[in-house]
């Protein structure tokens, strides 16, 4: 069967700078993955970092906004996190990503590293199930001008510092006055990020293919302030009222330091990360495994 996809790029897991390079393990299953893509015909391409820490010479190296440009194919070799970041950056594109887990839990890079070789044969030839997440976009405000702007898959928090007290938070929905929130920190989640944080903080999981937002406080002073479930399509603005040392993190991978009066405002993203998973994948499958429900019935 003709090849779907052509030209793939791969990402690595790495934390080290590149003078200290990536891990054994993590540099073998990338070489292993390479060769493999090569030998079905495929055209193959490192992220620019993940050769450098790898070590890699034999694949022309992309950056990322090159990936987005050139390939037709992203697969990430690592965790949640690393799958979150790339999404982020190549959601313009459109291209679609496939997730293999070197990381812990695994709910988006979903095909164990020891079986991607039966997994992404029949997926490079076009079997896969397609999944569209949606992104946020957060804007920092203070004083009328915007000081920083991110992207977020997952979600958008507002906390305190590890050594301050409770913050105290004004939110409006759509425009309109919701309350002034007393707690540790607030909570904006997408479908996808209602199952990372905001789970922990008691919100729901949502659906990835509903159009909507948790907002959940977390340790909230008064015990009446719980989760709430939002449209997407209305903007949420939560200002710094008072708290010290407060931040603004978005996907906890980018962060910014805030001020009394400062305003987050978080709108839906034009963009969507695509997602690929093996056939006959379903969200309610991958729920039951990573959360270890009971499994009696499939």
């Amino acid at each position: 069967m003709k090849l779907r996809f052509q030209r793939v790029a791969l990402v690595g897991k790495y934390q080290a700078p590149s003078s200290i390079g990536m891990s054994d393990s993590s540099r073998e299953a990338l070489d292993g993955i390479a060769k493999f893509l090569a030998n079905e015909g495929c055209d193959v391409f490192l992220e620019a970092d993940t050769a450098a820490n790898a070590g890699f010479s034999d694949y022309r190296a992309l950056s990322i906004e090159r990936i987005g440009v050139e390939c037709d194919l992203c697969l990430v070799v690592g965790g949640d996190g690393t799958m979150l970041g790339v999404g982020r950056q190549l959601a313009e594109h459109r291209t679609p990503l496939i997730g293999i887990n070197q990381g812990r839990l695994g709910f988006i890079t979903d095909i164990p590293l020891d079986e991607y070789p039966a997994v992404l044969k029949p997926m490079l030839r076009g079997e896969y199930e397609e999944d569209l997440r949606p992104l946020m976009r957060a804007r920092v405000m203070r004083h009328g001008q915007c000081i920083f702007e991110a992207l977020a898959m997952n979600d958008v928090v507002v906390n305190r510092g590890s050594t301050s007290g409770m913050v105290e938070l004004r939110v409006e929905v759509g425009g309109h006055f919701v309350s002034n929130q007393r707690a540790d920190g607030l909570i904006i989640a997408s479908p996808t990020g209602s199952t990372a944080y905001a789970l922990s903080a008691g919100g729901p999981m949502l659906h990835p293919t509903i159009p909507g937002w948790v907002l959940a406080p977390i340790a909230p002073h008064t015990l009446s302030n719980r989760p709430i479930v939002l449209s997407d399509s209305m903007e949420v603005t939560v200002e710094v009222v008072s708290g010290r040392d407060v931040s603004a993190n978005f996907d906890m991978q980018s962060l910014a330091s805030l001020q009394h009066g400062d305003r987050i405002l978080v709108q839906r993203s034009d963009y969507r990360a695509k997602f690929l998973h093996p056939r006959g994948w379903n969200y309610f499958a991958t729920l039951r495994k990573k959360l270890r429900w009971n499994e009696g019935g499939y």
